[in-house]
Order: structure tokens, then sequence, then C-alpha cells
């Protein structure tokens, strides 16, 4: 796997107050609906600050029956399929990492990452475990406790092609309460 990180955004980043866990959905919702093959999100933030539900909701959102999004945290990663909207009859294979317990970036090798940045769509939990080898192009979902319990802020940051993507999503993200970033 060859080094890839390097490029700063060239946005300012968006700062989401998520009331609930249902807004958490929503969010991940519309981020689904942009999606497309080659894109990574890197899901970042402390345990049960909501990565997981975020993932849940994003694949849901996109898969053709529901789905059971089980936490990869023993399996490394769970492959799912949204049908491609361009080319009917096809699939988009989406990957759920879950990186927590790896150690070293050498083990991410077997997870066939490579083949899931080049044609699928990346969810990657706790992606500072691969020491510096995410895409330059990738989108940054960074979760954080809010004030109250079930409140989370979530800041979006885009790199590369996300950049642009994600300004041009900002007006639609939403009646989430803005925060300042």
């Amino acid at each position: 796997m060859k080094r890839r990180d390097g490029a700063a955004s060239t946005e300012k980043p968006i700062v989401i107050e998520l009331a609930n866990e249902a807004q958490t959905v929503r969010l991940a919702i519309k981020l689904a609906a942009a999606a497309r093959p080659n894109d990574v999100l890197a899901l970042i933030g402390d345990l049960g600050a909501g990565k997981t539900v975020f993932a849940r909701a994003f694949i849901n959102a996109r898969t053709a029956t529901a789905q059971e999004v089980p936490s990869p945290t023993f399996t490394l990663v769970q492959t799912y399929q949204f049908p491609d909207t361009e080319n009917p009859g096809d699939d988009i294979p989406v990957y759920h990492f879950d990186l927590l317990r790896i150690e070293d970036a050498g083990e991410i090798e077997e997870l066939g990452m490579d083949e899931a940045f080049a044609g699928g769509i990346s969810l990657i939990e706790w992606p500072e475990r691969l020491n510096g080898l995410l895409p330059v192009d990738r989108l940054d979902v960074t979760l954080t406790q809010g004030k109250g319990e079930a409140e989370r802020r979530c800041v979006l940051t885009g790199h590369g092609s996300w950049a642009a993507r994600l300004s041009a999503l900002d007006g639609t993200l939403g009646n989430e309460r803005r925060g300042s970033g």
C-alpha cells in the first residue's frame, strides 16, 4: 500500500451540531446519496461518538434492501453492495472497515483496502491507524460528544474532489443546528 496522505483540504470544514441520533442518521443518508465509486469516508471519533451509527445509516440509505450492519470490530471489514444508479444491473461494493484492533499499518494489506479504494466506497472507522495511508481524495467525518448525552458535533472536511462536492452540498445538509468551527 502506497503512502497517500499529504494534501490539505481546500474548503473550510462544515460544523454541524446534531441534537440526537436521528439527525446523525439523516446526515449519513444525505452523504450516502452524494457518494460514488472510489469515495473514502474517514470516520473519526472516540468510542461511542456515533461512527457505527453513521456507517449503518449510510449503508442502509443505498442498499436495495435493509441490511443488518454489525460493527466490524472483530472481522475488521464487512462488504455490502449498492445498486449502481448510473449503470442499472451493476453494483458498487461498499466496504466498512473498523481498524480499532489494528496495531500496525502493515496488517492492512490483508484487508483488501487497495481494492476497496480502486472501485468501491469505503467507510473507515479509526482511520488514524493507517499512519498516513489514507487517500488524499476523501471526506473526513469527525464526530465528538456534544453538550447533552445524545448530542454530537460533526465536522465535515473535504479533501480532493470532496472539497468542492462538500461545498455544493453545504446548503442541503438540512435542519441540523449549525455550529461555529
